[in-house]
């Protein structure tokens, strides 16, 4: 009888161990999957993000074209451009809920001043100044700001390796304000 319980006994040990490592390791498995679904969220919030910042930039760029900046292509009238710039910064706006709620503190106030420098820029074209130099200033800051925040969402994405090459502008290839060609 007392050897009935001994084996009675082992096998209640073994299977409660059995259970709990199980349910550890089912435990584990449930959190890896939800911390991916997760990081795919976020990356997919940050690059429709990133998508509209892009969009405001390039509407605002070719605007500022048809006012004379330099470096810029594709001139866009302010009459017909400025109500597009609307509607991009509406999307923009959208969106950046979704960035509040999934972004860290660091990536968050990265993607804040981004769309700041981005407001910045948006000045020159809704005000029409003729300010070559802010204008170049300008899109530098929002550069800076734009290579800012692609460091953050990368290091909270967990995405290894060094941030891509400097978005500076002008370009290497583009001479600078007042310097013959």
């Amino acid at each position: 009888m007392v050897d009935q319980w001994g084996t009675l006994l082992g096998v209640l040990v073994g299977a409660v161990a059995s259970y709990a490592v199980t349910a550890l390791t089912e435990r584990a498995r449930w959190r890896r999957a939800q911390a991916e679904r997760w990081q795919e969220k976020k990356f997919d919030v940050y690059a429709r993000y990133s998508n509209a910042l892009k969009e405001q930039i390039g509407i605002t760029q070719r605007i500022g074209a048809a006012l004379g900046y330099a470096h810029v292509v594709d001139p866009l009238e302010p009459a017909e451009g400025l109500p597009l710039l609307a509607e991009a910064e509406a999307r923009r706006a959208t969106l950046w809920e979704s960035v509040l709620l999934v972004g860290d503190a660091e990536t968050v106030t990265a993607a804040r001043s981004w769309h700041e420098a981005v407001w910045t820029l948006e000045l020159h074209v809704r005000e029409q100044r003729q300010d070559a130099r802010g204008w170049t200033r300008d899109s530098q800051r929002l550069s800076r700001k734009r290579d800012a925040f692609y460091t953050c969402a990368r290091s909270e994405l967990g995405v290894a390796g060094p941030p891509p090459p400097s978005g500076n502008w002008p370009r290497a290839w583009q001479p600078a304000e007042g310097t013959a060609d």
